[in-house]
């Protein structure tokens, strides 16, 4: 690869250990971007943009972007890529521990992100999204086309678990392409699929308090093969007799319930001011 038939840049050698997968074909990242619908105005924010497939048309689509790295050798590469193509603001940090919220002020609006996501992180990054999503408009994001499937699956689907609650409790979800393992250098073991979540105006259903549906989300997906009456245990010694005053059956398992049905169980547990044991 080489910028304006000048020396090539020297990409560093893809980090098993940080999950990356580098983006190399350039009409799959003018795709993600053309889908992404960001234009200029928009404050856009790239998540691991690696040696910068996905962030040459991302400047030429907005003009101005802000990206967050963690390996710190891929940055020449990065800068020599996107030379002269827009303004370009790298924050070298942990995705995972980067305040949305502060960056959207600094920033002075809502953010959309756009990312190829590492597969070792994520499920956590979507979650620490979500959990700040009052800071960012949408997202576009690039993931191992399960973690996808988990994201959209409805209830009652091998798929559908305590992902899926939050992320369609918050999110409207649209499946924009596959992309295969060629796409990619070093090519994974898996299909890729990209996704867009666009924060709903108000949620899905009315969750009265929000840590307690959590709560309830991860117990009741914990251990899979459980009723919700065993299930639930570890919230409390005796759960049937409010599954029952919620009027859900508590024979059912967690992957049967829709993110209605959480909200109602959940929200009956606040208005009785329940407590988790422990």
């Amino acid at each position: 690869m080489s910028v304006n038939g000048n020396d090539p840049i020297r990409i560093p050698v893809a980090k098993k250990r940080l999950g990356q997968h580098f983006l190399a074909d350039a009409s799959v990242a003018q795709e993600i971007v053309a889908a992404s619908g960001v234009t200029r105005g928009d404050r856009v924010v790239e998540i691991g943009p690696g040696p910068g497939a996905l962030t040459v048309w991302l400047l030429r689509a907005v003009g101005e972007l802000w990206a967050i790295e963690f390996d710190e050798e891929l940055l020449p590469a990065l800068h020599a890529r996107t030379a002269g193509l827009g303004r370009l603001q790298v924050e070298r940090a942990d995705a995972l521990q980067v305040d949305y919220r502060q960056l959207a002020t600094h920033l002075g609006g809502e953010l959309r992100i756009v990312a190829n996501l590492p597969y070792n992180i994520s499920t956590p990054l979507l979650m620490h999204f979500i959990e700040q999503r009052d800071a960012i408009a949408q997202m576009t994001l690039m993931l191992q086309t399960e973690v996808a499937e988990r994201i959209a699956a409805a209830p009652g689907t091998k798929a559908y678990g305590a992902l899926s609650v939050p992320c369609g409790l918050w999110m409207e979800i649209e499946t924009l392409l596959q992309v295969p393992p060629s796409a990619f250098r070093p090519p994974p073991k898996v299909n890729s699929t990209v996704i867009r979540l666009t924060r709903r105006t108000a949620p899905l259903v009315e969750v009265a308090d929000h840590r307690l549906f959590s709560q309830v989300v991860r117990a009741a997906f914990g251990q899979r093969r459980k009723v919700l009456a065993n299930a639930l245990r570890v919230m409390h010694d005796d759960p049937r007799h409010w599954l029952e005053q919620a009027d859900i059956d508590p024979g059912r398992r967690g992957e049967t319930l829709s993110i209605a049905e959480f909200a109602r169980l959940a929200n009956h547990l606040a208005a009785t001011d329940f407590s988790p044991q422990g």
